[in-house]
C-alpha cells in the first residue's frame, strides 16, 4: 500500500468509518486518482464528502474520487478473498511460471507478468489464479496491480 493511500485511509477513519479506499494511485505526477468503496454502494454526494476531506491535497494534485465500476481494483488479501470464483487480471513485479494440476510446468510455457483467469484461493500471504494453461500462486508483495475483469 503506497504511503498516500495510508494517508487518505487514516483520514476517512475517523469521519467516514463505512468508505472503503480501494486504490489511491498518483498518475503522471500531477493526478491523484482515489476508489473507494461502500457496503451500499457509491453516490455522488458521498464523492463529494471525500473530495471536500481531501481538499489541502488538491494543492498538489488534480483530485480524482470515484466508484470502482466493474473491473475494480483488488489490493488487499480480503478484496481477493471476497472475489473468489470471479474472473480477474492481475500483473506482477517480476514474470512467474504457471504449473499445471499435476505439478508440472506446461511445455513451451515461459514465465509471465500479466495473467487473467478465475479467483481460485486467497490466503494472507497469497492469491491462486488459474489462468491459461494452469495455475500461479502470486505473493501479494509481487502483485503491482490487479483488478476484476467484467463478466
Amino acid at each position: 500500500m503506497s504511503t498516500v493511500q495510508a494517508d487518505i485511509e487514516g483520514r476517512l477513519a475517523d469521519s467516514e468509518p463505512d468508505i472503503e479506499v480501494l486504490l489511491a494511485e498518483v498518475a503522471g505526477g500531477r493526478l491523484l486518482r482515489v476508489f473507494i468503496d461502500h457496503p451500499d454502494g457509491v453516490t455522488l454526494a458521498m464523492c463529494e464528502r471525500v473530495t471536500l476531506l481531501l481538499n489541502d491535497l488538491r494543492e498538489r494534485y488534480s483530485l480524482e474520487v470515484s466508484s470502482p465500476g466493474s473491473e475494480r481494483p483488488l489490493t488487499k488479501p480480503a478484496h481477493f478473498r471476497r472475489f473468489v470464483g470471479r474472473r480477474a487480471r492481475v500483473r506482477t513485479r517480476h514474470p512467474r511460471p504457471i504449473v499445471q494440476q499435476d505439478g508440472q510446468r506446461p511445455a513451451g510455457a515461459r514465465p509471465a507478468q500479466s495473467f487473467t483467469g478465475e479467483l481460485v484461493g486467497a490466503s494472507e500471504e497469497e492469491v491462486t489464479l488459474a489462468a491459461d494453461g494452469g495455475i500461479v500462486a502470486i505473493p501479494y508483495a509481487e502483485i503491482s496491480r490487479s483488478n476484476l475483469i467484467a463478466d
